[in-house]
């Protein structure tokens, strides 16, 4: 298993983690079976949004003595009325149900996420209410290690990072969101499939999103990133033809800030097939003849494929782009590390010798030799 820094939280994630929402209503024995499978193949963060009594305690009682070993993001918000999943922002159900989650992990979770900041409605209620400082004060009592949230919009998951109080997102992420128009309900894209004919270009909210994530040191962690399965999908994906599960996670594992990407396995089977990923080879991971299918999708745009690769210069130029994406969002204003980063690469932008074969080797048309300038001038 590979591990990531989750931000500035001083904790490290596997790549790969598990969504556990697809074992509720199952039995014990399949709740242990898949939880054993995810451990013994070095998985350690697990969220575990879902509000249920039993399927709490089917978790708690799998992972035993070795919940020690794991990160749990538990929900702030996430209820459980008449056995239906729900979302309450009412003080003293929000306290009752993540109360009891706290009990069933032990007494501690490491991630207190607050749930589903998906509106403006949602950001004022959590954020500008005594949920957030109920937050802070489970975080003062040692009762979470850390604040974060769950989101599926980047205009309020923008808000919510500007706050400074979370240090960890989990976010909807995958090729086709990234380029559903902002104002666009990916949940509408998913019941009606996608209309990749409409898609123009890498949505500018997203990305934005992900280099500020980046910026503030805090964490993501994926949801959706098969696209409720669509994207795998011969007749839904928006692609010509659709990726992979290795492929998802790896266009995942490649954008700015993100940490680990938490499949919904719901068999050790399929935790089996999907830590196979660490032992595919970069031609079989690689997403990006998929992704040039869309006309203009990801025209212009560093995706951070490094087909650009190798440089004769020998720079890293996916990095070197990354870091100037991160940059151009406040230039006035260029984080240290960032800085600091670019300035710790080996070889970096001025060493350009503008030969082009970079250029050449790009599917998406990104200005490289233009990018190695400015990211020279920028963090030099």
């Amino acid at each position: 298993m590979i591990f990531r820094e989750i931000g500035k939280t001083g904790k490290k994630a596997s790549i790969i983690g598990h969504g556990c929402e697809h074992l509720d209503r199952k039995p014990y024995e399949q709740v242990k079976s898949t939880i054993d499978a995810a451990l013994d193949h070095g998985i350690n963060i697990f969220d575990m949004f879902m509000p249920g009594q039993e399927v709490r305690e089917f978790l708690s009682k799998a992972l035993g003595v070795r919940r020690k070993d794991i990160l749990i993001q538990g929900h702030i918000c996430s209820t459980d009325i008449k056995q239906q999943y729900d979302i309450s922002r009412d003080m003293p159900t929000v306290k009752r149900f993540f109360e009891e989650h706290l009990r069933l992990c032990g007494g501690h979770i490491d991630f207190g996420m607050l749930f589903f900041i998906d509106s403006e409605d949602d950001y004022k209620n959590v954020f500008e209410t005594e949920i957030a400082d109920y937050a802070l004060k489970l975080k003062e009592n040692g009762d979470i290690s850390h604040i974060g949230f769950s989101s599926h919009n980047p205009v309020t998951a923008i808000k919510a990072i500007n706050t400074g109080l979370p240090e960890i997102m989990m976010f909807s992420l995958n090729p086709a969101f990234d380029i559903i128009p902002t104002g666009e309900s990916i949940f509408t894209h998913l019941d009606n499939n996608f209309n990749a004919v409409n898609f123009a270009g890498v949505e500018p909210t997203r990305a934005e999103l992900y280099r500020l994530c980046e910026q503030k040191n805090v964490g993501i962690t994926v949801m959706k990133a098969l696209g409720a399965g669509k994207l795998i999908s011969p007749e839904h994906s928006p692609f010509k033809k659709p990726l992979t599960v290795a492929q998802c996670i790896h266009y995942a594992l490649s954008r700015p800030a993100v940490v680990s990407v938490l499949p919904g396995c719901q068999t050790p089977e399929e935790i089996n097939d999907v830590v196979k990923y660490l032992e595919l080879s970069d031609a079989e991971r690689d997403f990006t003849e998929v992704l040039s299918s869309v006309r203009g999708g990801f025209h212009g745009s560093c995706v951070y494929c490094k087909h650009c690769q190798p440089c004769p210069a020998e720079i890293d130029i996916a990095t070197v782009n990354k870091y100037l994406d991160i940059a151009n969002l406040d230039t006035t204003n260029v984080p240290a590390s960032i800085r600091s980063h670019y300035q710790s690469l080996k070889h970096k932008g001025a060493e350009c010798t503008k030969c082009g074969s970079c250029e050449k080797r790009c599917p998406f048309g990104v200005p490289i030799i233009e990018n190695m300038d400015k990211a020279e001038k920028l963090l030099g």
